[in-house]
């Protein structure tokens, strides 16, 4: 039993450090844009987002997911997530000079299993 749960752990400590290996390569993508990070793992109220940038006068919200393959990683992108997403870009904004009224949208990053990146920009 205890081999199980400690199989589980590396699983679980592995696809973390995938996930933020994933999560620092997209956030290289937006800065290469010229982008600036604002927050990285943003959490408050029950919303969490994995990027936040500034693009200009602008907020970019970015979603990351990783998977083998660009169509998998897409389809584990929930409307529960969605909405928590939608609920911290709330929350994030309401702190802005220009609150709600500030430009924004709402970008998927996708990974695939040997660290391509894709941009879905306006996915939601």
């Amino acid at each position: 039993m205890f081999g199980t749960d400690e199989t589980k752990a590396q699983r679980g400590l592995r696809a973390w450090h995938a996930g933020a290996a994933a999560e620092e390569a997209v956030e290289r993508r937006y800065v290469g844009r010229g982008m600036a990070l604002a927050a990285r793992r943003w959490r408050k109220g029950g919303g969490e987002i994995d990027l936040i940038l500034r693009d200009g006068a602008g907020i970019v919200f970015v979603e990351v997911k990783k998977s083998r393959d660009f169509d998998t990683a897409a389809a584990r992108v929930s409307p529960r997530q969605i909405a928590r997403i939608h609920a911290g870009a709330e929350l994030f904004l309401a702190e802005e000079p220009k609150g709600e009224l500030t430009p924004c949208r709402f970008d998927v990053a996708l990974v695939n299993g040997v660290g391509e990146i894709r941009i879905l920009e306006n996915a939601f």
